[in-house]
């Protein structure tokens, strides 16, 4: 009786570890988004070709995640050759911006608050202004 006792214990310890733990876990959600690059000299080109944006250029501008005040942050992102990026981070309020300023000359954006939702993608699209002539 007294094993079974210790079994019947140990059971509801583990039930209730493992309850806890799936609560607290919340699955992650996802932020994805479009980094379009504008500068002035874009409006320059007399020869009639467009302008060409490479993965050069995106990595010349990180997007940084900052917490919902803006004091601190939570995660970086680079966004590919074709100006998108995904980014996996659990539910909550966060911002995104741009990370640092070129030496080129200053990076005007407007950071964007954003929320993510458990197991749900939210779009959040940021455009910048190089201020490069």
């Amino acid at each position: 009786m007294v094993s079974v006792f210790k079994y019947v214990i140990s059971g509801c310890v583990l039930l209730l570890f493992t309850g806890s733990v799936s609560i607290d876990a919340a699955s992650p959600g996802f932020v994805e988004g479009h980094l379009k690059i504008i500068s002035p000299r874009e409006v320059e080109l007399a020869d009639g070709t467009p302008p060409v944006t490479t993965a050069e250029n995106y990595a010349e501008y990180p997007l940084i995640i900052l917490s919902q005040d803006g004091k601190k942050e939570i995660a970086r992102v680079t966004a590919d050759g074709n100006g998108n990026y995904r980014l996996a981070l659990p539910p909550g309020d966060y911002i995104l911006d741009v990370q640092g300023r070129p030496p080129k000359g200053h990076v005007r954006a407007k950071p964007q608050p954003f929320t993510v939702a458990s197991n749900q993608t939210v779009r959040v699209d940021m455009q910048i202004d190089t201020g490069v002539r």
